[in-house]
């Protein structure tokens, strides 16, 4: 599916970003956000990717860790639905706005992936067309398309690291020279 679309998101020279999103697309995006607020409202299993434990063999520790960042996790994630759900009918997006797309389609990815039982090892193109989770299953295949090229987008603007730089992912120390 992902080979044969047209990308959606581009780097502009004037270093925002254009959205060529098709009318129909939009329309399944903004149906979305919304979808997702009302889920971050309640207890839904679903949501463990966002709120994962942290403490799984102490409850109190847990309970306490919860206290202190789950709030702020929720903002968070209700400032970006609030952006994305701003900008959905825009052609450019500033930096910003892109991240907060990125921050929500994500955390929309996540959520409908633990749902489907979404593993490392699932081939989204051997999903039947027959199967009766096959239209969220192309749902989670076109966010991560999108997000895919958000991120990518986003990362082209980023400075070049200095040469003979060995950081690894994350920041951190790379592997040693070979």
């Amino acid at each position: 599916m992902a080979a044969r679309l047209q990308r959606r998101i581009r780097r502009t020279r004037r270093g925002d970003y254009r959205l060529r999103l098709p009318a129909h697309e939009r329309a399944l995006l903004r149906s979305l956000p919304g979808q997702l607020r009302a889920v971050l409202g309640t207890d839904d299993p679903a949501l463990e990717r966002l709120f994962p434990c942290a403490y799984p063999g102490d409850p109190a520790r847990e309970a306490e860790f919860r206290d202190l960042v789950r709030g702020d996790l929720l903002d968070r994630r209700l400032s970006a639905i609030e952006v994305m759900e701003r900008t959905l009918d825009a052609d450019r997006l500033d930096e910003d706005e892109l991240q907060a797309w990125v921050a929500t389609i994500n955390d929309l990815r996540l959520v409908l992936g633990t749902r489907l039982g979404v593993t490392e090892d699932l081939d989204l193109e051997a999903v039947p067309d027959d199967d009766p989770r096959a239209p969220a299953f192309a749902l989670y295949a076109y966010l991560t398309w999108l997000e895919e090229q958000a991120v990518e987008e986003l990362a082209a603007g980023l400075p070049p690291s200095p040469a003979g730089d060995q950081r690894g992912p994350g920041g951190g120390p790379g592997p040693p020279p070979a």
